[in-house]
């Protein structure tokens, strides 16, 4: 029984948060700026949405309203038109922001038989393929509803922000198959604080000032990719 039960665990498990962490960039917030230079969205959506940013900078957003504003582009749309969309997005505006550092520690991961898993406040249209285009074969975001394969518009479940990262991930983790000796984290916002606090290796990465400050009070590793040179291309 041991060595069935040995078998099924995994060295540990590497957390990732996305935005600003794995790449130099808000995927939502390029996300609107992409359907507003395709005229899929209006100007005015691009001004809203960098406003609401900035309370999810001080960490005072009300995800709710935001996923209201910025996801009314697609509603009507199929999943399939979304999709097309998407991966032309990647390709001009996600691809060219990538750390090359974030690559690294991934493949150090891997190397290590690691698993990994994306955990994002974005919505799974943008982050399942970016994940994929990463190689990472897991992930966590703000699931949509669809109604016959259109898009409402609206979210369904937990939304994946602040302390709903933790209640997703407990919920992926309990419908895993093995178990891991330790989880490593890595985010750059303080929103990420309690996911950062629930894993026994928390990276603080290209911190915002109030991630940088609890980082040093706590010893937490610090990582700073945002170097010049260190942009994918």
């Amino acid at each position: 029984m041991s060595l069935n039960l040995e078998r099924n665990i995994r060295p540990c498990l590497a957390i990732f948060d996305l935005d600003e962490t794995l790449i130099a960039a808000d995927s939502a917030s390029l996300w609107t700026t992409f359907l507003v230079n395709n005229q899929l969205a209006s100007s005015s959506l691009e001004q809203q949405e960098a406003e609401m940013m900035q309370a999810y900078q001080k960490g005072k957003l009300d995800m709710e309203s935001y996923m209201d504003k910025t996801l009314a582009p697609l509603v009507g749309k199929t999943e399939q038109e979304i999709s097309a969309l998407v991966t032309r997005f990647i390709e001009e505006y996600i691809s060219p922001a990538v750390y090359s550092d974030a690559i690294k520690r991934i493949e150090w991961h891997k190397k290590r038989g690691d698993e990994i898993i994306i955990v994002s406040a974005s919505s799974e249209h943008l982050v399942k393929p970016i994940a994929e285009k990463l190689g990472i074969s897991h992930c966590i975001a703000i699931n949509l509803e669809t109604i016959n394969g259109v898009y409402t518009g609206k979210t369904c479940g937990v939304l994946s922000y602040r302390e709903g990262k933790i209640t997703r991930l407990e919920s992926w983790l309990a419908e895993q198959s093995q178990y891991y000796r330790h989880y490593y984290g890595y985010s750059d916002s303080i929103n990420d604080l309690p996911l950062l606090k629930f894993v026994q290796k928390p990276f603080a990465v290209n911190p915002d000032p109030s991630l940088a400050l609890h980082a040093q009070m706590n010893e937490w590793t610090i990582m700073d990719w945002r170097h010049d040179n260190n942009i994918l291309r």
